[in-house]
C-alpha cells in the first residue's frame, strides 16, 4: 500500500507531490526587514529535501506597525526582491513556496522591542508570563484602532497578496494564530469592541481574506493559518464548542480561504470532549476546507507527553512512533496535510528520508538552529 504521507494533494490549481508542509518560523535574519540573502536557500534545502509545501514565516505587510520586531522580513518595497529570489531558488529545486503575510498587533513577545506602538483591536495587550507558559496581566496601550486604521490595514493585507502572486509565489499564507493581530479581533480577552468588529468577532479576518481574494483572483490559493492557544497565553481559547468554532471560520471560508493551517501544540490533543478529533479535524468537518496539522511531529522530547513510557533514544523512533498516528489520522480523513516545524530545521531532507525509510540517517532538531538560517 502506497504511503499516505508521499500521496500527491491539491489545492485548486496548486499540485503538491505529498503531505509534508514545512510550517511557517521566524528566523529573525532580517535588519531593518531586509531578509538576509541566505533565504533563498535556507528554503530551497528544504524544497530538495523533498517538503511539498513551504510556508515562510510571518512577513510584515506594507504597515507601520506590522512588523513583530525590528527584525522580522518586510514583504513590501526592496524586500521583494529578495523574496523574488527565494522563489525563483525554491521552484528551480522542484518546490512549493507561500509567504505568510502577518501584522503582529499589539505583542509584547519581540525580543527586539520595536521602537514603534503597537495596535489592536481595544488596545488590549496580554503579555506572556514565564516565558508563555501562563498568560500575564492585561494592560491597555494606546487607543482601540479606528475605522481608518482598520482600512488601511485590509489594503495592506491586499496589496501584500497581490505582490505575491506578481512576484511569484505559489498562494499565499494569511497569519491569523498565535496573538498576533488578526487573532487579536478573533479573542474575545483582546477584542471588546462594541461595534460591528466587537459583535462580529470574524468580521475583521473575513475582510482581510475577502480583500486578498479580489487581490489575487478566484482561483490563486489562500491559506488561513489558525489556532486556539496564544505566544502569550497556552491555555487561551477562541471557541469553547463545535458551534462556536462554525461560527468562527463559517465567514472566513465564505471570504475566500481554500485551506486552514492549524496551528497545535501536540497534533494528537483532542480539541473538544467526545471525540478524538484534533482543531484540524474539527475545522475540516465544520468547514469542509482541507486542512493542516502538526505539533510535536517526530520530536523525541515530547515522547513522555505522547503517553509512552520514558524518552526515545533516537531521533528515528521518535519519527516512527509519531508518523504511524498521522498516516492513520490522513487515511481516516480526519486532516489532510501536516506541518512539521522543528524537525524539518534539524535535518532538511526529512521528508526525502522518511520516504526512502531511512529513518535512523535524519538529524535531530537542535536549539541553535532556531535562529539560523542552516
Amino acid at each position: 500500500m502506497a504511503d499516505p504521507l508521499f500521496s500527491p494533494f491539491s489545492i485548486g490549481l496548486l499540485h503538491l507531490p505529498n503531505r509534508i508542509v514545512m510550517a511557517p518560523m521566524g528566523q529573525g535574519k532580517a535588519p531593518g526587514g531586509m531578509p538576509d540573502p541566505g533565504y533563498a536557500g535556507y528554503f530551497a534545502r528544504r524544497a530538495e529535501g523533498g517538503a511539498g509545501l513551504i510556508v515562510s514565516g510571518a512577513t510584515s505587510i506594507d504597515h507601520p506597525a506590522a512588523a513583530f520586531d525590528e527584525n522580522e522580513p518586510h514583504f513590501h518595497g526592496d524586500a521583494l526582491e529578495e523574496w523574488r529570489r527565494a522563489v525563483e531558488a525554491v521552484h528551480a529545486a522542484g518546490g512549493r513556496i507561500m509567504p505568510q503575510l502577518a501584522h503582529a498587533g499589539l505583542q509584547g513577545l519581540a525580543p527586539v522591542a520595536p521602537p514603534w506602538p503597537g495596535i489592536g483591536p481595544s488596545a488590549v495587550w496580554m503579555p506572556a508570563a514565564q516565558l508563555g507558559l501562563e498568560a500575564g496581566p492585561e494592560r491597555i496601550e494606546g487607543e482601540p484602532m479606528t475605522l481608518a486604521d482598520i482600512e488601511a490595514v485590509v489594503a495592506a493585507f491586499a496589496r501584500a497578496a497581490a505582490d505575491a502572486k506578481r512576484i511569484g509565489f505559489d498562494g499565499i499564507e494569511i497569519h491569523g494564530a498565535h496573538g498576533f493581530l488578526i487573532d487579536q479581533f478573533l479573542w474575545a480577552r483582546t477584542n471588546r469592541r462594541k461595534d460591528d468588529y466587537g459583535r462580529d468577532r470574524a468580521r475583521f479576518a473575513a475582510e482581510v481574506v475577502a480583500a486578498c481574494r479580489a487581490a489575487v483572483g478566484p482561483i490563486y490559493p489562500i491559506s488561513f493559518r489558525f489556532s486556539q492557544f496564544k505566544m502569550t497565553d497556552y491555555a487561551a481559547r477562541l471557541a469553547d464548542s463545535p458551534q462556536a468554532l462554525e461560527e468562527l471560520i463559517a465567514p472566513l471560508i465564505e471570504a475566500g480561504v481554500d485551506l486552514f493551517d492549524c496551528s497545535l501544540r501536540r497534533f494528537w490533543r483532542p480539541e473538544f470532549e467526545g471525540s478524538t478529533m484534533n482543531l484540524a479535524g474539527w475545522v475540516k468537518k465544520l468547514g469542509g476546507r482541507p486542512t493542516i496539522a502538526g505539533g510535536g511531529i517526530g520530536l523525541a522530547k515530547t515522547a513522555k507527553e505522547y503517553g509512552q513510557d520514558g524518552v526515545y533514544a533516537t531521533v528515528a523512533e521518535a519519527s516512527i512512533a509519531h508518523l504511524d498516528e498521522v498516516r492513520d489520522r490522513i487515511v481516516k480523513g480526519e486532516f489532510d496535510l501536516i506541518a512539521l516545524g522543528r524537525s524539518i530545521l534539524g535535518d532538511p531532507a526529512w521528508a526525502a528520508k522518511v520516504a526512502a525509510g531511512a529513518h535512523e540517517t535524519l538529524q535531530p532538531y537542535r536549539p541553535e538552529v532556531l535562529m539560523g538560517l542552516n
